[in-house]
């Protein structure tokens, strides 16, 4: 009899591992997933996969059979049943009080608390004073319990396919973003997928799975079992449980490969999820690799990087300063590294005209993580960027050392400066923010889920900038843009092309947007004496077949004024070098804490900083150094793999060749960095 005791589980775990087993095929075979398996490896990432998915659904299968657990008619008996009735309005009345301990969480969670526990007393209610309609109401309830699990088992699957789609991997700290930032995150996805056909699609096969499960398994509900059977069930399910907590962290983190797309595919998504929603800070000192924190202290005194001073002996020249922070600007979607789309003709033309830094590399594939190089000029450290905790104010920055030489600081952007934090960051950091709110009706001519459209923006911003130059006094503004981000969509005829709700289409737009600040700019006073940052915030995309694919951090940097001649730098640069070797054009002389140095300096020495949230890369003398959680550290040869169409300094391909022995000087280099900049945070000696 315990087959079809069971019957809802089993068939349940069924569909979950067929529709993953499904999933995880069709990635394999996704154009991202830039990898080809061999018959061994396809085995063992469907394997492992099977068995990751049965972990997890015994794990989220605890509701269920909480549910099928509680069912039975004893409670309903009297008097219990007018307890147990008794109760649960005490409980509602509680939390429905606005006094419970729910209330402390905050957010919609009381008011959702409020309503289950109503809908709980009611049906309670009913079925306790209306027994002939109890058997009824109970298979409607068992219905839509199986319905909610058959529809949740589906749409994640869905989510995880345009997830991998995205971003070539399963849920990470964006998915955990997602979830906190629901307007927009829902509304790009509105606009930018045909939700309707979709989620039609999802219930249409969801009611019919629910309707054969339901048919195989409703005998259940009429002969209820005892007590003695209901907890040998549930004996059974907790060494279950038990058995897949204990082995789903083993089976999805042991042997983790090179190939990161091999990794992502032996797990499960949601376990992922769970990962990243437990990781959102990453203790450097638990974690990676060390080194003795005196040993650190001389290391970092050698290399200034604790606070120091930076002495011109040339004049300052207090020029304006307008940083613009580009949406997702790859390097390869400029003519100069190949692209033949012709998506960038103002960005090529102008990087002729400006100081152009033909190999600079993000420091992560994250929005906060472009800010956060371009404002604190500081290595990115593992878990989320700076920009996201909660110590997130009052740090040394770009605006503290320009506002101590009589700038004006203002932060400019087209949505929400909610999002991702930006409202707290940068005004906690002495930044006035103008964002959406802020724009009259008649100001915005168009705007998405994202915000107003860049070109609104760019009028937007040339009037601040025409109110502060009446102040006499020099101004600074930091410019994030919008437009370049799914789901692409922008005023009608202002650009050419063939499909406008690409990101061909969000790149051009975004190319005009900037032309078209540049030509509104050029026709002002202050013009000729203010200098231009373009700096793009991360790369499209940041999958590949290694974990720190360098061409997709490669990003294109310039500085334009018309007093600064027009020059190609090839050298090897960070983001976190930008602002600094730009204050070192104007002269500046200043204390600081910034880890960018000026590449003009004669004893720069050329590398770069990328990391996702919990790889930290360290790119010097053609070799790729990695720290890892557990303390690990992995070295690569960096190869170029050449295009003939392109010289040398704009190759973007490199093969990354592992090295079985390490080279220690640059290993101990790596520790240094991303140890020094966590430790200067955690010890809160970043502070202005």
């Amino acid at each position: 009899m315990f087959p079809k005791k069971a019957a809802p589980f089993y068939l349940l775990a069924s569909l979950f591992v067929f529709v993953n087993l499904v999933l995880r095929i069709v990635l394999i075979y996704h154009p991202i997933t830039q990898s080809h398996f061999s018959l061994l490896e396809l085995i063992d990432i469907i394997f492992r996969g099977l068995l990751s998915d049965l972990f997890i659904f015994i794990i989220v299968a605890a509701i269920l059979g909480l549910y099928l657990l509680f069912i039975s008619n004893d409670k309903y008996q009297k008097p219990q049943g007018y307890f147990w009735l008794a109760l649960m309005i005490i409980l509602w009345l509680y939390v429905a009080s606005g006094l419970s301990i729910v209330d402390e969480y905050g957010g919609n969670l009381p008011e959702l608390t409020s309503y289950f526990l109503a809908l709980k007393a009611g049906l309670f209610a009913i079925m306790l004073f209306l027994p002939k309609q109890r058997a009824s109401i109970r298979l409607w309830l068992y219905t839509m319990v199986v319905f909610l699990y058959v529809v949740l088992i589906i749409f994640n699957a869905v989510s995880e396919f345009f997830f991998w789609n995205e971003f070539g991997v399963r849920y990470n700290f964006i998915a955990v973003d997602y979830l906190i930032y629901t307007n927009e995150v829902i509304g790009n996805i509105v606009e930018s997928y045909p939700i309707v056909p979709i989620f039609s699609v999802i219930f249409l096969v969801a009611a019919l799975v629910t309707y054969l499960i339901v048919r195989l398994t409703k005998k259940e509900l009429e002969h209820l079992h005892s007590i003695v059977s209901k907890l040998k069930m549930a004996a059974v399910f907790i060494v279950l449980l038990g058995v897949s907590l204990l082995l789903l962290p083993i089976i999805s983190n042991s042997e983790k490969s090179t190939n990161v797309f091999a990794s992502e595919l032996r797990t499960n998504g949601l376990y992922k999820f769970y990962v990243a929603f437990q990781s959102n800070e990453l203790d450097y000192f638990k974690f990676y690799k060390s080194i003795p924190e005196l040993e650190l202290s001389r290391a970092m005194q050698q290399r200034n990087l604790y606070s120091r001073q930076v002495q011109s002996s040339a004049p300052e020249q207090p020029k304006n300063i307008v940083l613009i922070t580009v949406e997702s600007l790859s390097a390869e979607f400029m003519a100069h590294y190949g692209n033949e789309l012709q998506i960038t003709p103002f960005l090529d033309s102008l990087a002729q005209k400006s100081l152009f830094f033909t190999n600079a590399y993000a420091t992560g594939n994250r929005t906060v993580r472009g800010l956060e190089a371009a404002t604190l000029c500081l290595p990115p450290t593992a878990g989320e960027s700076v920009i996201k905790r909660k110590d997130n104010k009052n740090k040394f920055s770009t605006g503290y050392v320009l506002k101590k030489k009589g700038y004006q600081v203002k932060f400019l952007y087209g949505g929400d400066a909610y999002f991702d934090n930006m409202q707290d960051f940068y005004a906690g950091n002495g930044y006035e923010v103008v964002d959406k709110k802020s724009f009259r009706s008649d100001e915005i001519s168009f705007s998405n889920v994202w915000g107003v459209c860049d070109e609104d923006m760019a009028k937007k911003a040339i009037k601040i900038m025409n109110a502060e130059a009446k102040t006499g006094k020099p101004f600074f503004n930091h410019w994030m843009t919008v437009s370049n981000h799914r789901p692409y969509t922008f005023p009608d005829g202002k650009i050419q092309i063939d499909d406008p709700t690409s990101r061909r289409g969000g790149v051009k737009y975004t190319d005009y947007a900037l032309s078209r600040f540049f030509e509104m700019a050029q026709k002002q006073p202050w013009f000729e004496h203010t200098v231009f940052v373009l700096l793009p915030d991360h790369c499209a995309s940041s999958a590949g077949k290694a974990e720190l694919p360098l061409a997709n951090y490669r990003i294109p940097v310039m500085i334009y004024n018309k007093n600064i001649a027009p020059k190609q730098c090839d050298q090897m640069i960070s983001q976190i070098d930008v602002m600094p070797t730009l204050f070192s054009l104007l002269h500046f002389s200043y204390p600081t804490k910034f880890f960018g140095q000026d590449v003009f300096d004669p004893q720069y020495q050329p590398r770069a900083f990328i990391a996702t949230y919990e790889d930290l890369g360290f790119i010097k003398n053609n070799l790729l150094t990695v720290l890892e959680p557990k303390k690990e550290v992995h070295q690569y040869r960096l190869r170029a793999v050449p295009n003939a169409k392109l010289t040398k300094n704009f190759q973007l391909q490199y093969e990354e060749q592992p090295l079985q022995k390490l080279n220690q000087v640059l290993v101990k280099e790596t520790i240094i960095y991303y140890q020094g900049a966590s430790t200067l945070l955690k010890q809160r000696r970043y502070q202005q």
